[in-house]
């Protein structure tokens, strides 16, 4: 089981003059709105008690030493049940992230080109910002106050179109375009000529920049939108992506979220034997990051770390995925050649047939 884990301050209960610092670890909790969350310590022999008022959730405190072997599953079973998706919602994800799919599917194999391992990997994640985590308006792609979603492994590209045609930005059958002459769905997002693009990407390492650049603006103008970005775990291997993430520290931009793709093949390969970027966590974390690892294909943990980086104040948040290239197509997953080749008419066939299957299985849940 992946762990979740998520380091917060402490804060100070409501109405006191002062916090009580101190080292503990906050997990999140089931319990009723506005209840106080208490840690008995020992002082000098004496036992004394803190109390953490929480506005709208509430934490327990474990210790520091313990907090890593959090796993998700405990953090998933404790989280406040207002907070819960109900099987109506999951279910509807799983629908659209099987459209989402097949929209990639449908892209590179009328392209006859693009990048549909990398793509499916992360299907469930576009379908989960665009479905329920962005706050945007496609009848108003360029509103001034929306939240911001920058793709910077750009090549995954279909992924994005598929995802932003499920949402309604323009019609699905623009996804028989990708990349021919004319069409405003090249081989990496444009934001000058594709409707809900935020930023035109694919050299690797600058989208996460621009999104880090995007962040301090949005702090600076005092807007309360928040800005996300999509790296994979072979671009992360780009010194300009640490940069940045320097970058979103020093300037504390607890309105910046970063999501690490782990799907753990580049173009080359592993992306351990090419140039090993683990513990990919651990270095987010030394940076300066609030850090969740999660299953990028479970819809539930989706929810879990996205609320915790709505939740974190004074600092970036991260969300490392673990994740399978090709996911849902069996003879893509899990296969570096599948990184950037279009399926051909037989391979186009067995994919659609494979995914319109799961879709009949999610219909029928």
């Amino acid at each position: 089981m992946m762990g979740l884990w998520v380091r917060f301050p402490p804060v100070a209960p409501r109405r006191s003059k002062r916090c009580h610092a101190c080292s503990g670890v906050f997990l999140l909790r089931s319990s009723e709105m506005g209840k106080t969350a208490t840690r008995r310590t020992w002082r000098g022999g004496k036992r004394s008690e803190r109390f953490l008022h929480f506005a709208k959730v509430c934490f327990i405190i474990i210790p520091k030493e313990t907090w890593q072997d959090c796993s998700t599953a405990a953090v998933l079973n404790n989280c406040e049940k207002e907070h819960a998706m109900t099987t109506n919602e999951k279910k509807q994800l799983m629908a659209t992230a099987c459209k989402v799919r097949m929209g990639v599917i449908e892209g590179t194999h009328a392209a006859k080109a693009g990048h549909p391992g990398g793509s499916l990997s992360a299907a469930d994640l576009f379908t989960y910002l665009y479905c329920k985590e962005l706050n945007v308006d496609p009848s108003n792609p360029k509103w001034e106050d929306r939240d911001r979603f920058v793709l910077s492994k750009g090549h995954t590209a279909p992924g994005l179109y598929a995802a932003l045609a499920q949402r309604g930005f323009f019609p699905e059958s623009d996804l028989l375009t990708l990349r021919h002459i004319g069409s405003h769905l090249q081989g990496h997002p444009n934001m000058n000529e594709t409707p809900g693009v935020d930023m035109s990407t694919g050299s690797l390492g600058q989208g996460v920049s621009a999104a880090a650049g995007m962040a301090l603006a949005a702090k600076y103008q005092g807007k309360s939108c928040r800005v996300y970005t999509l790296l994979g775990d072979g671009e992360i291997q780009e010194g300009q992506v640490w940069e940045a993430f320097m970058f979103a520290h020093h300037y504390k931009l607890d309105n910046f979220c970063a999501i690490i793709d782990n799907n753990g093949l580049q173009i080359d390969g592993r992306v351990a034997d090419v140039m090993s970027p683990y513990p990919i966590a651990e270095k987010l974390r030394a940076f300066g990051f609030r850090v969740a690892e999660i299953d990028g294909h479970d819809f539930d943990q989706l929810e879990a770390a996205f609320t915790l980086a709505r939740g974190t104040k004074g600092c970036p948040f991260a969300i490392v995925m673990k994740t399978t290239k090709g996911k849902g197509v069996s003879y893509m997953e899990d296969q570096a050649g599948w990184h950037g080749k279009a399926p051909n008419d037989e391979e186009y066939a067995q994919a659609m047939a494979e995914l319109k299957a799961q879709l009949a299985e999610v219909e029928g849940m």
